[in-house]
């Protein structure tokens, strides 16, 4: 049973969410575990070896002072979905290692025109041994294009928390 709805800044417990899966209900209980990734609202749709999918509410959480969405918000959606997306398509470790974002290019094009919600599709562009290259899209309800990513991942040996008496809430899964 999953405990998904505590406090930010609280760990949450999910039972055994599997690192790489491929179930979107599995890939959204592992994105609670973050206490950024619960406060925005991040929530799988689709992941598989083409294209992950995740979905963002529009809602306070991700706006800024203008009443509109946070380019950080953006950013954090693209990169996490592109991240995804990377790990789905180079299959490694995750005890051993861990993919971490090397570089981030956001272009900003526009503002959802209605819905709930906005939904990031990312594709890897080119896997090599150490990088991972993703195009990442960010799209209203009707599909118009808000924003859009390039990103590159390292696949990189596990590194010690920088909190160490932060309590872990899955040290084998990915650093996404």
């Amino acid at each position: 049973m999953s405990e998904t709805t505590a406090p930010i800044g609280e760990n949450v417990r999910v039972n055994d969410p599997q690192p790489g899966s491929f179930d979107p209900v599995e890939v959204t209980e592992r994105l609670q575990l973050s206490p950024l990734h619960r406060f925005l609202g991040l929530r799988a749709v689709r992941i598989d070896t083409e294209v992950a999918v995740l979905e963002m509410p529009i809602e306070e959480n991700a706006f800024g002072g203008t009443g509109n969405l946070h380019g950080g918000a953006l950013a954090t959606l693209i990169d996490v979905t592109s991240a995804m997306a990377a790990s789905r398509a180079n299959p490694f470790d995750f005890e051993t290692h861990s993919l971490v974002t090397a570089d981030l290019h956001v272009r900003y094009l526009g503002r959802p025109k209605g819905g709930d919600s906005v939904r990031a599709e990312a594709r890897v562009v080119k896997t090599g041994r150490q990088l991972i290259v993703v195009a990442t899209r960010v799209l209203d309800i009707e599909d118009r294009i808000i924003a859009t990513g390039d990103f590159s991942s390292m696949l990189v040996p596990r590194r010690s928390p920088l909190r160490p008496d932060a309590a872990s809430t899955d040290p084998s899964g990915p650093e996404l």
